[in-house]
């Protein structure tokens, strides 16, 4: 069984935790997921089976789309909901145009200091598991990419913006953006604290919550035998270029060995060196990934190969 399951995760559930729901349904441990969620965050996870766990790394690296509410004024221990407070900022108003401007200096290549409640690893240890030991240890900022932010709506009364006014905000971003920190640094930004109090990601690249499975449908699914939820391999090589290939070249590519351009059954671009092209059998099962290459001619490379059934 080989494929992609875009779940629509629930709150209140780890990603392992999925993961492990999905492994007993379909009775396999070759699953994995391709980017966590935190615990009380719900949306989009795309989980990947069999030979497609060696598509993760793709995966992984798609762009995010979250949508969140941050609350104004409080600030948290974890950044989140679930943190203890730690600063209450009761007497302040923020203009309209202020927080505007907050937000859009967010915008683009922006430095992040991972929250200790990440599950990032440092020395060995994930310092989600330092932080439940009450150990904070000093963390490397990083720099990731925010494409786009913007404000969804705002509850507050009057025209000014206090204690408690609830921001919802749209982010696309790379990987490994911690939207609670953006959060969090956007209330240092105004000077009046604020945390994440909700977290919804509806995309990561081409997988959306529109076409996401709650656990209970893929449960009922599974148990008719219906396993219309399971998406094919190549679902997750978005723009990737597609060719079948003659049986007879599939053990050669079995065997990580190049093929010709003339062992292609169908064509659906001019290729050039560089390329980066998925292979297919006639059947439409993923073969290989491979790239073209010019040596004396044009050649076709795989670089990893999956294994057949």
């Amino acid at each position: 069984m080989n494929g992609i399951v875009n779940v629509l995760k629930p709150p209140g559930m780890s990603s392992h935790q999925v993961v492990g729901f999905l492994r007993r349904e379909l009775g396999t441990k070759k699953i994995g997921h391709t980017g966590t969620l935190d615990p009380g965050a719900s949306g989009v996870l795309p989980l990947v089976v069999g030979n497609a766990t060696k598509l993760s790394g793709y995966l992984t690296d798609f762009h995010k789309t979250y949508v969140a509410e941050l609350t104004l004024g409080i600030s948290t221990t974890t950044q989140d909901a679930s943190g203890d407070t730690m600063e209450l900022n009761t007497g302040f108003a923020i203009s309209p145009r202020e927080l505007a401007e907050a937000l859009a200096s967010f915008q683009g290549t922006i430095s992040q200091v991972p929250p200790m409640s990440s599950a990032i690893r440092v020395g060995g240890q994930r310092l989600y598991e330092l932080d439940r030991r009450g150990v904070t240890i000093p963390r490397e900022p990083r720099e990731v990419q925010v494409y786009s932010i913007n404000i969804e709506r705002i509850w507050s009364e009057g025209d000014n913006f206090g204690f408690g006014t609830r921001v919802l905000i749209r982010v696309v971003c790379s990987k490994g953006t911690y939207i609670r920190t953006l959060c969090h640094d956007l209330g240092e930004k105004l000077g009046v604290g604020a945390h994440m109090s909700s977290l919804v990601r509806t995309a990561s690249g081409p997988f959306t919550t529109q076409d996401a499975y709650t656990l209970e449908e893929i449960s009922n699914l599974v148990q008719i035998e219906d396993y219309s939820f399971l998406l094919p391999m190549e679902a997750g090589l978005p723009g990737w270029i597609k060719v079948k290939v003659h049986p007879l070249v599939e053990e050669r590519i079995q065997h990580g060995n190049f093929i010709l351009p003339e062992h292609f059954l169908d064509v659906p671009s001019t290729l050039v060196v560089g390329d980066e092209v998925v292979l297919m059998s006639i059947d439409g099962e993923v073969l290989a990934l491979a790239e073209i290459k010019k040596t004396d001619q044009l050649i076709c490379q795989p670089f990893r190969v999956f294994a057949r059934g």
